[in-house]
C-alpha cells in the first residue's frame, strides 16, 4: 500500500460541531494519527448530538439534520450514531480524559510530548479557562504547531463570541446575499458556507505549518478566523461596496450578467437549473430545445433585451422545462454546451450514475450504527490511496491504545483513571 502524505504525522483533535472537525477529519484522510481528545464528565456543543441521551420521542420529532439516526432511534449510545458527527469521523480515534482536574491536564500534556499538532475551534476564553495556550504547549513540544479556530479570531470585539455557522454567515454579510428576492431573510434555509470553509482552510494551514516546520524544525501558532476565511468567498460584494458604495442584495436564484433560474420539470417536485451567458449560450439553448417559435421573438433577440424580459422568458423556459424528467432535460442541454443540472436530493444523489461510477460514497462500518454508505474525502491521489480506511470512530474507542501504548501507563494506573471517571466509552450519569 502507498503511503499517505500525513503518515506519521500525529494529531490532537478538540474540536466542536462542523468547521474543526471536518479540517481534522481532511488531516486524518491525509493519513495523520488523528486522536479526538474527549470528556465523559461534560457533554459539549452540538458535535456528538444535542445532548447525550435524547429520549426516542425526540428523535422522532427532531428535524433528520439533528437526529437522522438508524431506524430514528437513539439506541443505547446515541452519542456514536450522531450523523452530522459521524459524517466527519472517519479515520479518527478517540480518547477520554476529563481536563478539568490537573491529572487530566498532566496527561494531556504527556499527549503533547508525542504528538505534531493540536486543532481546535473553541471561544477563545474557553481554551484560556482549560489553561491551554501555545507558549505552554511550546514549552512541553518546541516543535509543536497549534491550529486555532475561533469564529472571529483570537483578539478583537468578538473573540469570545458562541457562533454556529447561521451567525457567522451573517455577520460576514453572506445572509443578506442569499434567498428569494420577494421573502426576508427570515425565510432563507441554512447554509454553513463559512464551516465547510475553514475545514479546507484550516487543513490547508496545517499542511504548510508541517512544510514549514520540515524545512526549519520551528512549530508556529496559526489561527484561522472562520468568518474572515469565509470573506474572500464572497469578496465581489466586498469590493461593490469598496469601490463603489454599494451594497449588494439578494439575487435569487438568477445570476448578476446571465439568464438564469431554477425551473419545474415534469415529475413531482423535480427541477432543473440553466444558465445562459451569452448570444452563443442562447442559439446553444435554442437548438438543443427544437428552436420553437417563440425564441425567435424580437424581444429575445439580444442578450441584453432577454435580460429586460427575464421574468417572461422565465415563464416560457418553464414551459419547455414542465414536459421534460429533469435528468434527461440537464443531459440534453449539455449535450449542446449549456451550462445545466438537474436538482436532486440526497436519494437521486445517492444512486447517481456519475457520483456512483466516481466512488463518492464508500461504505464504512461501526458498532453502534452498523454498515452504510459514506461521502469519502473530496480528493483522490495517483500516488497515495486515501480513502475510509476506518468507520466513525466511538466515544473513546481507543483509550487502551493511547493510555496503555502511547503513554505507557500500566493496567494498575489505566484502571484508576477508569474509577476516577476519566476514562470511559459512556458519558457519566449526571451527563444529559
Amino acid at each position: 500500500m502507498t503511503k499517505l502524505p500525513l503518515e506519521g504525522i500525529r494529531v490532537l483533535d478538540m474540536t466542536v460541531v462542523w468547521a474543526g472537525p471536518y479540517c481534522a477529519t481532511l488531516l486524518a484522510d491525509l493519513g495523520a494519527e488523528v486522536i479526538r481528545v474527549e470528556s465523559i464528565q461534560i457533554f459539549g456543543p452540538p458535535s456528538r448530538g444535542s445532548m447525550a441521551r435524547p429520549s426516542k420521542f425526540m428523535i422522532e420529532n427532531l428535524p433528520a439534520f439533528m437526529a437522522g439516526m438508524p431506524g430514528r432511534d437513539p439506541a443505547e449510545r446515541p452519542w456514536n450514531r450522531y450523523p452530522l458527527f459521524n459524517a466527519h469521523a472517519r479515520n479518527k480515534l478517540s480518547m477520554t480524559v476529563d481536563l478539568l482536574r490537573p491529572e487530566g491536564k498532566r496527561i494531556f500534556d504527556r499527549l503533547v510530548e508525542i504528538s505534531d499538532v493540536l486543532v481546535e475551534n473553541n471561544p477563545t476564553e474557553t481554551m484560556t479557562k482549560l489553561g491551554i495556550s501555545y507558549e505552554d504547549l511550546k514549552r512541553i513540544n518546541p516543535a509543536f504547531i497549534m491550529l486555532r479556530m475561533p469564529a472571529y479570531g483570537s483578539s478583537g470585539p468578538y473573540q469570545n463570541h458562541r457562533s454556529l455557522g447561521i451567525h457567522i454567515e451573517g455577520v460576514i454579510g453572506h445572509s443578506l446575499l442569499r434567498g428569494y428576492t420577494d421573502l426576508d431573510p427570515a425565510a432563507n434555509t441554512q447554509v454553513y458556507m463559512a464551516d465547510a470553509a475553514a475545514g479546507v482552510g484550516g487543513a490547508f494551514a496545517v499542511a504548510c505549518a508541517l512544510n514549514h516546520r520540515r524545512k526549519t524544525g520551528e512549530g508556529q501558532l496559526v489561527e484561522l478566523s472562520q468568518a474572515e476565511n469565509a470573506i474572500p468567498f464572497i469578496g465581489q460584494a466586498f469590493m461593490d461596496y469598496s469601490m463603489n458604495g454599494r451594497s449588494q442584495a439578494t439575487l435569487g436564484n438568477r445570476h448578476p450578467t446571465a439568464i438564469q433560474g431554477v425551473y419545474p420539470c415534469r415529475d413531482e417536485d423535480s427541477w432543473i437549473a440553466i444558465t445562459i451567458f451569452d448570444d452563443r449560450d442562447w442559439e446553444l439553448f435554442i437548438h438543443a430545445i427544437g428552436a420553437p417559435e417563440w425564441t425567435r421573438s424580437e424581444q429575445l433577440a439580444t442578450h441584453e433585451s432577454r435580460r429586460a424580459s427575464h421574468d417572461e422568458l422565465d415563464e416560457r423556459i418553464s414551459s419547455w422545462t414542465r414536459g421534460q424528467e429533469h435528468r434527461q432535460a440537464m443531459t440534453l442541454l449539455q449535450s449542446h454546451g449549456v451550462a445545466a443540472g438537474a436538482v436532486l436530493n440526497q436519494r437521486h444523489a445517492s444512486e447517481d450514475p456519475h457520483l456512483v461510477s466516481r466512488g463518492m460514497f464508500e461504505e464504512a462500518s461501526q458498532e453502534d450504527v452498523g454498515t452504510h454508505l459514506y461521502p469519502r474525502a473530496p480528493f483522490r491521489m495517483s500516488a497515495s490511496d486515501v480513502r475510509i480506511r476506518r468507520g466513525p470512530v466511538r466515544l473513546g474507542q481507543d483509550n487502551e491504545y493511547v493510555y496503555k501504548t502511547l503513554l505507557r501507563l500500566s493496567d494498575a494506573e489505566y484502571e484508576e483513571l477508569v474509577e476516577s471517571g476519566h476514562i470511559g466509552e459512556e458519558y457519566a450519569p449526571h451527563v444529559r
